[in-house]
Protein backbone atom coordinates (compact mmCIF):
# COMPACT_ATOMS: atom_id res chain seq x y z
CA UNK A 1 0.00 0.00 0.00
CA UNK A 2 1.34 3.30 -1.01
CA UNK A 3 2.06 6.16 2.04
CA UNK A 4 2.99 3.80 4.31
CA UNK A 5 4.98 6.38 6.54
CA UNK A 6 1.84 6.09 9.15
CA UNK A 7 2.29 2.13 9.05
CA UNK A 8 5.90 2.40 10.06
CA UNK A 9 4.94 5.05 13.18
CA UNK A 10 6.52 8.00 11.29
CA UNK A 11 4.42 11.31 12.03
CA UNK A 12 4.47 14.91 10.48
CA UNK A 13 7.71 15.47 12.90
CA UNK A 14 9.64 12.83 11.72
CA UNK A 15 9.22 14.13 7.95
CA UNK A 16 12.46 15.78 8.14
CA UNK A 17 15.65 14.86 6.97
CA UNK A 18 16.71 11.28 7.30
CA UNK A 19 13.16 10.01 8.79
CA UNK A 20 11.59 8.53 5.12
CA UNK A 21 12.03 4.77 5.79
CA UNK A 22 12.41 4.46 2.11
CA UNK A 23 15.23 6.48 1.25
CA UNK A 24 16.63 8.98 3.06
CA UNK A 25 15.70 12.14 2.50
CA UNK A 26 18.21 14.91 1.10
CA UNK A 27 17.00 17.53 3.66
CA UNK A 28 13.90 19.46 4.87
CA UNK A 29 13.19 23.13 4.90
CA UNK A 30 13.61 22.88 8.34
CA UNK A 31 16.93 23.20 8.02
CA UNK A 32 16.61 26.76 7.69
CA UNK A 33 16.15 26.81 11.29
CA UNK A 34 12.56 27.45 11.14
CA UNK A 35 11.50 25.58 14.60
CA UNK A 36 7.94 24.82 15.44
CA UNK A 37 7.00 27.90 15.90
CA UNK A 38 4.08 29.15 18.22
CA UNK A 39 0.54 27.91 17.54
CA UNK A 40 -1.48 31.27 18.79
CA UNK A 41 -2.48 32.86 15.67
CA UNK A 42 -3.64 36.61 15.05
CA UNK A 43 -6.88 37.81 14.49
CA UNK A 44 -7.86 38.70 11.24
CA UNK A 45 -9.29 42.52 9.91
CA UNK A 46 -9.56 43.65 6.25
CA UNK A 47 -6.85 42.45 4.41
CA UNK A 48 -3.89 41.64 6.63
CA UNK A 49 -3.61 39.58 9.81
CA UNK A 50 -3.06 41.91 12.84
CA UNK A 51 0.46 40.87 14.28
CA UNK A 52 0.41 38.63 16.81
CA UNK A 53 2.88 38.85 19.75
CA UNK A 54 5.39 36.72 18.11
CA UNK A 55 7.63 39.38 16.37
CA UNK A 56 8.91 38.36 13.16
CA UNK A 57 12.84 38.90 12.19
CA UNK A 58 13.27 42.12 10.29
CA UNK A 59 13.83 39.70 7.23
CA UNK A 60 10.39 38.30 7.81
CA UNK A 61 8.47 41.01 8.66
CA UNK A 62 10.15 43.04 5.20
CA UNK A 63 8.54 39.77 3.64
CA UNK A 64 5.20 40.69 4.94
CA UNK A 65 5.16 43.40 3.35
CA UNK A 66 6.10 42.25 -0.07
CA UNK A 67 3.19 39.64 0.46
CA UNK A 68 0.71 41.97 0.07
CA UNK A 69 1.80 44.46 -2.30
CA UNK A 70 -0.07 44.63 -5.43
CA UNK A 71 2.35 47.06 -6.96
CA UNK A 72 4.62 44.61 -7.38
CA UNK A 73 2.84 42.94 -10.41
CA UNK A 74 2.24 44.51 -13.91
CA UNK A 75 -1.11 44.95 -13.54
CA UNK A 76 -0.66 47.00 -10.30
CA UNK A 77 -3.68 45.12 -8.80
CA UNK A 78 -1.98 41.34 -7.82
CA UNK A 79 -0.55 40.60 -4.73
CA UNK A 80 0.30 36.96 -3.29
CA UNK A 81 -2.27 37.58 -1.04
CA UNK A 82 -4.96 38.15 -3.80
CA UNK A 83 -4.78 34.40 -4.49
CA UNK A 84 -3.44 32.95 -1.37
CA UNK A 85 -6.76 34.80 0.79
CA UNK A 86 -5.82 35.33 4.72
CA UNK A 87 -9.85 35.19 4.56
CA UNK A 88 -9.56 31.96 3.79
CA UNK A 89 -6.59 30.00 5.48
CA UNK A 90 -4.46 31.53 2.69
CA UNK A 91 -6.07 29.78 -0.28
CA UNK A 92 -8.32 31.23 -3.35
CA UNK A 93 -10.83 33.37 -2.19
CA UNK A 94 -13.50 32.16 -3.88
CA UNK A 95 -14.40 28.99 -6.33
CA UNK A 96 -12.80 29.88 -9.91
CA UNK A 97 -11.16 27.03 -10.51
CA UNK A 98 -8.01 29.24 -11.21
CA UNK A 99 -7.01 32.67 -11.19
CA UNK A 100 -6.44 35.45 -13.66
CA UNK A 101 -3.59 36.90 -13.64
CA UNK A 102 -1.24 39.43 -16.51
CA UNK A 103 -0.66 42.45 -16.76
CA UNK A 104 -4.29 43.17 -18.08
CA UNK A 105 -5.60 40.73 -15.42
CA UNK A 106 -7.39 38.44 -18.65
CA UNK A 107 -4.24 35.34 -18.26
CA UNK A 108 -5.64 32.14 -16.80
CA UNK A 109 -3.85 30.09 -14.90
CA UNK A 110 -3.67 26.28 -15.53
CA UNK A 111 -3.94 24.98 -11.42
CA UNK A 112 -6.09 25.36 -8.31
CA UNK A 113 -4.60 27.52 -5.60
CA UNK A 114 -3.91 25.66 -2.70
CA UNK A 115 -3.47 26.47 0.56
CA UNK A 116 -0.06 28.07 2.09
CA UNK A 117 -1.00 27.22 5.79
CA UNK A 118 0.64 24.52 7.96
CA UNK A 119 2.71 22.81 5.45
CA UNK A 120 5.50 25.36 4.06
CA UNK A 121 7.88 24.80 7.01
CA UNK A 122 7.46 20.88 7.17
CA UNK A 123 8.10 20.67 3.56
CA UNK A 124 10.79 17.74 2.16
CA UNK A 125 12.98 18.51 -0.69
CA UNK A 126 12.37 16.58 -3.97
CA UNK A 127 13.52 13.04 -3.38
CA UNK A 128 12.54 9.96 -5.74
CA UNK A 129 13.02 6.25 -5.60
CA UNK A 130 13.58 4.14 -8.84
CA UNK A 131 11.11 1.32 -9.62
CA UNK A 132 10.18 -0.69 -11.92
CA UNK A 133 6.45 -0.38 -12.56
CA UNK A 134 3.65 1.95 -10.70
CA UNK A 135 2.29 -0.69 -9.08
CA UNK A 136 5.36 -1.46 -7.18
CA UNK A 137 5.32 2.26 -6.48
CA UNK A 138 1.99 1.66 -4.94
CA UNK A 139 2.55 -1.50 -3.15
CA UNK A 140 6.13 0.01 -2.14
CA UNK A 141 5.16 3.06 -0.96
CA UNK A 142 7.92 4.41 -3.16
CA UNK A 143 6.12 7.26 -4.76
CA UNK A 144 7.82 10.94 -5.39
CA UNK A 145 7.91 13.17 -2.45
CA UNK A 146 8.00 16.34 -0.83
CA UNK A 147 9.38 20.19 -2.61
CA UNK A 148 7.02 22.93 -3.06
CA UNK A 149 4.06 23.45 -5.67
CA UNK A 150 2.00 20.88 -7.20
CA UNK A 151 4.58 19.31 -9.06
CA UNK A 152 7.27 19.74 -6.48
CA UNK A 153 9.52 21.30 -8.66
CA UNK A 154 10.73 24.06 -6.36
CA UNK A 155 13.33 22.92 -3.50
CA UNK A 156 13.01 26.36 -1.64
CA UNK A 157 10.34 28.71 -1.62
CA UNK A 158 12.81 31.57 -1.87
CA UNK A 159 13.07 29.53 -5.63
CA UNK A 160 9.31 29.21 -6.03
CA UNK A 161 8.97 32.99 -5.53
CA UNK A 162 10.09 33.51 -8.83
CA UNK A 163 7.59 31.96 -10.79
CA UNK A 164 4.26 34.34 -9.49
CA UNK A 165 6.33 37.14 -9.86
CA UNK A 166 7.76 36.36 -13.67
CA UNK A 167 4.55 34.28 -14.81
CA UNK A 168 2.63 35.77 -17.97
CA UNK A 169 -0.46 34.87 -16.38
CA UNK A 170 0.46 35.63 -12.89
CA UNK A 171 2.03 38.77 -11.76
CA UNK A 172 3.75 38.99 -14.98
CA UNK A 173 6.49 40.78 -14.76
CA UNK A 174 9.17 41.45 -17.66
CA UNK A 175 12.16 40.15 -15.53
CA UNK A 176 13.97 40.37 -12.48
CA UNK A 177 15.02 44.28 -13.31
CA UNK A 178 11.51 44.99 -13.69
CA UNK A 179 10.81 43.55 -9.91
CA UNK A 180 13.86 45.52 -8.46
CA UNK A 181 12.55 48.50 -9.83
CA UNK A 182 8.75 48.11 -8.28
CA UNK A 183 11.30 47.60 -4.97
CA UNK A 184 12.81 50.55 -5.36
CA UNK A 185 9.84 52.66 -5.77
CA UNK A 186 7.48 51.41 -3.15
CA UNK A 187 6.80 52.60 0.51
CA UNK A 188 8.94 49.96 1.94
CA UNK A 189 12.41 50.84 -0.27
CA UNK A 190 13.89 52.31 2.50
CA UNK A 191 13.19 49.19 5.00
CA UNK A 192 14.42 47.23 2.30
CA UNK A 193 18.24 49.16 2.28
CA UNK A 194 18.19 48.67 5.52
CA UNK A 195 17.37 45.00 5.41
CA UNK A 196 19.61 44.23 2.80
CA UNK A 197 22.40 46.87 2.51
CA UNK A 198 22.17 50.29 1.21
CA UNK A 199 23.25 49.81 -2.39
CA UNK A 200 21.03 46.67 -2.69
CA UNK A 201 19.61 48.20 -5.88
CA UNK A 202 22.25 48.75 -7.63
CA UNK A 203 22.13 44.92 -8.56
CA UNK A 204 18.50 44.13 -10.15
CA UNK A 205 19.28 40.62 -9.80
CA UNK A 206 20.50 40.48 -6.01
CA UNK A 207 17.61 42.94 -5.25
CA UNK A 208 15.11 40.29 -7.04
CA UNK A 209 17.04 37.40 -5.23
CA UNK A 210 16.71 39.49 -1.70
CA UNK A 211 13.24 39.98 -2.32
CA UNK A 212 12.79 35.99 -2.39
CA UNK A 213 14.23 35.77 0.98
CA UNK A 214 12.45 38.15 2.70
CA UNK A 215 9.18 36.38 1.08
CA UNK A 216 10.48 32.95 2.33
CA UNK A 217 11.16 33.95 5.88
CA UNK A 218 7.64 35.67 6.43
CA UNK A 219 5.94 32.19 4.79
CA UNK A 220 8.25 30.26 7.46
CA UNK A 221 8.17 32.66 10.33
CA UNK A 222 4.90 34.22 10.55
CA UNK A 223 2.69 32.62 13.36
CA UNK A 224 -0.35 33.24 11.21
CA UNK A 225 0.70 30.73 8.34
CA UNK A 226 0.82 27.53 11.36
CA UNK A 227 -1.97 28.76 13.70
CA UNK A 228 -3.62 25.30 14.87
CA UNK A 229 -6.75 27.11 16.41
CA UNK A 230 -9.39 24.73 15.16
CA UNK A 231 -11.79 22.40 16.80
CA UNK A 232 -9.72 19.47 16.04
CA UNK A 233 -6.77 21.25 17.58
CA UNK A 234 -8.70 21.54 20.71
CA UNK A 235 -9.89 17.71 20.37
CA UNK A 236 -6.11 16.60 20.65
CA UNK A 237 -5.14 18.94 23.76
CA UNK A 238 -7.77 17.47 25.60
CA UNK A 239 -10.16 20.46 26.08
CA UNK A 240 -13.18 19.51 24.03
CA UNK A 241 -15.07 16.26 22.72
CA UNK A 242 -15.92 15.97 18.86
CA UNK A 243 -19.47 15.09 18.27
CA UNK A 244 -20.85 11.47 17.84
CA UNK A 245 -21.35 12.51 13.66
CA UNK A 246 -17.87 13.67 13.85
CA UNK A 247 -16.26 10.97 15.22
CA UNK A 248 -18.00 8.80 12.96
CA UNK A 249 -17.14 10.48 10.28
CA UNK A 250 -13.40 10.33 11.39
CA UNK A 251 -13.77 6.35 11.52
CA UNK A 252 -14.59 6.47 8.28
CA UNK A 253 -11.48 8.62 7.18
CA UNK A 254 -9.27 6.52 9.09
CA UNK A 255 -10.15 3.15 8.03
CA UNK A 256 -7.92 1.23 5.66
CA UNK A 257 -10.94 -0.95 4.10
CA UNK A 258 -13.00 2.09 3.40
CA UNK A 259 -12.20 5.82 3.10
CA UNK A 260 -8.67 5.46 3.37
CA UNK A 261 -7.69 8.85 3.96
CA UNK A 262 -5.79 8.66 6.27
CA UNK A 263 -2.73 6.71 4.29
CA UNK A 264 -2.09 9.89 2.45
CA UNK A 265 -3.53 12.58 4.94
CA UNK A 266 -2.21 11.22 8.20
CA UNK A 267 -4.01 12.41 11.14
CA UNK A 268 -1.96 11.40 14.06
CA UNK A 269 -0.08 13.07 16.31
CA UNK A 270 3.84 13.13 16.61
CA UNK A 271 5.43 11.56 18.83
CA UNK A 272 6.15 14.27 20.57
CA UNK A 273 2.53 15.28 20.48
CA UNK A 274 2.83 17.83 17.68
CA UNK A 275 -0.68 17.52 15.45
CA UNK A 276 -0.98 16.56 12.16
CA UNK A 277 -0.78 18.78 8.25
CA UNK A 278 -3.08 15.71 7.38
CA UNK A 279 -0.26 15.50 4.68
CA UNK A 280 2.78 13.17 3.63
CA UNK A 281 3.47 15.10 0.79
CA UNK A 282 3.65 12.12 -1.69
CA UNK A 283 2.95 12.35 -5.53
CA UNK A 284 -0.23 10.12 -6.49
CA UNK A 285 -2.55 10.55 -9.12
CA UNK A 286 -6.21 10.17 -8.82
CA UNK A 287 -7.21 10.25 -11.93
CA UNK A 288 -9.52 13.56 -11.77
CA UNK A 289 -11.62 14.23 -14.88
CA UNK A 290 -10.49 16.81 -17.47
CA UNK A 291 -12.21 20.22 -16.23
CA UNK A 292 -13.84 21.92 -18.95
CA UNK A 293 -13.88 25.24 -17.24
CA UNK A 294 -9.96 25.65 -17.63
CA UNK A 295 -9.52 27.93 -21.32
CA UNK A 296 -5.96 25.54 -21.63
CA UNK A 297 -8.07 22.44 -22.54
CA UNK A 298 -9.81 23.85 -25.19
CA UNK A 299 -6.84 22.63 -26.92
CA UNK A 300 -7.39 18.69 -26.94
CA UNK A 301 -4.17 17.93 -27.40
CA UNK A 302 -2.69 19.96 -24.23
CA UNK A 303 -2.49 17.93 -20.50
CA UNK A 304 -1.57 19.01 -17.49
CA UNK A 305 0.59 16.07 -16.59
CA UNK A 306 2.41 17.17 -13.12
CA UNK A 307 5.77 15.45 -12.69
CA UNK A 308 6.44 14.97 -16.48
CA UNK A 309 5.04 18.92 -17.76
CA UNK A 310 4.51 20.90 -19.38
CA UNK A 311 5.50 22.98 -16.02
CA UNK A 312 8.10 20.48 -14.69
CA UNK A 313 10.87 19.70 -17.19
CA UNK A 314 13.33 17.64 -15.72
CA UNK A 315 11.23 14.34 -15.18
CA UNK A 316 9.11 15.02 -18.49
CA UNK A 317 10.89 11.66 -19.56
CA UNK A 318 9.93 9.54 -17.03
CA UNK A 319 6.36 8.41 -18.37
CA UNK A 320 5.60 6.80 -15.23
CA UNK A 321 5.55 9.81 -13.62
CA UNK A 322 3.04 11.69 -15.96
CA UNK A 323 -0.34 12.74 -14.18
CA UNK A 324 1.31 12.49 -10.53
CA UNK A 325 0.61 15.81 -8.08
CA UNK A 326 1.44 16.36 -4.77
CA UNK A 327 -0.93 15.34 -1.97
CA UNK A 328 -2.45 18.11 -0.37
CA UNK A 329 -3.28 19.28 3.22
CA UNK A 330 -6.95 18.88 4.20
CA UNK A 331 -6.73 21.13 6.98
CA UNK A 332 -8.76 24.40 6.80
CA UNK A 333 -10.28 22.04 3.29
CA UNK A 334 -14.01 22.79 4.36
CA UNK A 335 -13.61 26.23 3.46
CA UNK A 336 -12.57 25.37 0.02
CA UNK A 337 -15.08 26.06 -2.90
CA UNK A 338 -12.43 24.49 -5.56
CA UNK A 339 -10.72 20.82 -5.28
CA UNK A 340 -8.08 18.98 -6.93
CA UNK A 341 -4.98 20.47 -8.95
CA UNK A 342 -7.57 21.46 -11.83
CA UNK A 343 -10.25 23.11 -9.76
CA UNK A 344 -12.55 20.72 -11.19
CA UNK A 345 -14.82 20.00 -8.50
CA UNK A 346 -16.49 23.12 -6.41
CA UNK A 347 -18.14 21.81 -3.37
CA UNK A 348 -16.41 19.21 -0.88
CA UNK A 349 -19.00 16.65 -1.05
CA UNK A 350 -18.85 16.30 -5.00
CA UNK A 351 -14.90 16.04 -4.16
CA UNK A 352 -15.12 13.32 -1.88
CA UNK A 353 -17.93 11.67 -3.90
CA UNK A 354 -15.75 11.41 -6.83
CA UNK A 355 -13.08 9.85 -4.76
CA UNK A 356 -15.44 6.88 -3.62
CA UNK A 357 -17.54 6.56 -6.36
CA UNK A 358 -14.95 7.04 -9.24
CA UNK A 359 -14.73 3.78 -9.93
CA UNK A 360 -18.17 2.10 -8.95
CA UNK A 361 -20.11 5.14 -11.06
CA UNK A 362 -17.91 6.07 -13.44
CA UNK A 363 -19.74 7.79 -16.14
CA UNK A 364 -21.07 10.07 -13.22
CA UNK A 365 -17.63 11.57 -13.40
CA UNK A 366 -16.37 10.95 -16.81
CA UNK A 367 -17.96 11.62 -20.46
CA UNK A 368 -18.93 8.31 -22.63
CA UNK A 369 -16.79 6.36 -24.97
CA UNK A 370 -18.28 5.51 -28.36
CA UNK A 371 -19.62 2.03 -26.88
CA UNK A 372 -21.27 3.50 -23.97
CA UNK A 373 -18.47 3.41 -21.67
CA UNK A 374 -16.92 5.24 -19.41
CA UNK A 375 -13.55 7.52 -21.10
CA UNK A 376 -11.80 7.17 -17.79
CA UNK A 377 -8.72 9.13 -16.44
CA UNK A 378 -9.50 11.50 -19.52
CA UNK A 379 -7.48 14.01 -18.44
CA UNK A 380 -4.67 12.04 -19.42
CA UNK A 381 -2.98 10.72 -23.29
CA UNK A 382 -4.47 7.41 -23.42
CA UNK A 383 -1.14 5.53 -23.12
CA UNK A 384 -0.24 7.35 -19.63
CA UNK A 385 -3.63 6.35 -17.75
CA UNK A 386 -2.00 3.30 -16.42
CA UNK A 387 -0.38 5.94 -13.90
CA UNK A 388 -3.83 6.20 -12.14
CA UNK A 389 -3.72 4.76 -9.00
CA UNK A 390 -5.85 1.44 -9.20
CA UNK A 391 -4.27 -0.40 -5.83
CA UNK A 392 -5.52 1.81 -2.96
CA UNK A 393 -8.28 1.63 -1.34
CA UNK A 394 -11.48 2.88 -2.23
CA UNK A 395 -9.57 3.07 -5.84
CA UNK A 396 -10.20 -0.37 -6.37
CA UNK A 397 -13.81 -0.88 -7.67
CA UNK A 398 -15.08 -1.56 -10.44
CA UNK A 399 -18.56 -0.31 -12.09
CA UNK A 400 -21.44 -1.10 -10.16
CA UNK A 401 -20.18 -2.17 -7.10
CA UNK A 402 -21.66 -0.62 -3.74
CA UNK A 403 -19.57 2.93 -2.98
CA UNK A 404 -17.42 2.44 0.21
CA UNK A 405 -19.55 5.37 1.88
CA UNK A 406 -23.33 6.32 1.40
CA UNK A 407 -24.75 9.63 1.10
CA UNK A 408 -25.12 9.40 5.07
CA UNK A 409 -21.64 8.49 5.63
CA UNK A 410 -20.55 11.38 3.56
CA UNK A 411 -22.32 13.73 5.45
CA UNK A 412 -20.12 12.12 8.37
CA UNK A 413 -16.70 12.57 7.12
CA UNK A 414 -17.43 16.34 6.09
CA UNK A 415 -18.38 16.90 9.31
CA UNK A 416 -15.33 15.73 10.33
CA UNK A 417 -13.29 17.75 8.07
CA UNK A 418 -14.87 20.73 9.27
CA UNK A 419 -13.36 20.23 12.54
CA UNK A 420 -9.81 20.95 10.77
CA UNK A 421 -11.24 24.63 9.90
CA UNK A 422 -9.17 27.06 11.76
CA UNK A 423 -11.10 29.79 13.98
CA UNK A 424 -10.26 32.63 12.27
CA UNK A 425 -11.27 30.91 8.78
CA UNK A 426 -14.78 30.02 9.72
CA UNK A 427 -16.22 32.67 8.16
CA UNK A 428 -14.65 31.20 4.82
CA UNK A 429 -16.63 28.35 5.18
CA UNK A 430 -19.58 27.48 2.63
Amino acid sequence: MRCSWKQAGLQDTDLRAGARPAAALAGALLALGVANIARAGPAIVGAQPVRAATALSPVASLGRRLFFDTSLSASGALSCASCHSPEHAYGPPDGRAVRLGGAALDREGTRAVPSLRYVLNRTPVWTEDVTASEAERVRDAEMPVGGFGWDGRFDSLREQAAFPLLASNEMANADAAAVAAKLRAAPYAEEFRQVFGARVFDDPQAAFAQARVALERFLLEDPDLHPYTSRFDEYLDGKIQLTAQELRGQALFDDPERGNCAACHLDEQGADGSHPLFTDYEMGSLGVPRNPQLRANADQRYFDMGLCGPLRQDQAAKREYCGLFKTPTLRNVATRKVFFHNGRFHTLRDALRFYVRRDTEPLSWYPASADGTADKFDDLPPALRENVDRHTEPLTRTAGEQPVWSDAEIEDVIAFLRTLTDADALDAAP
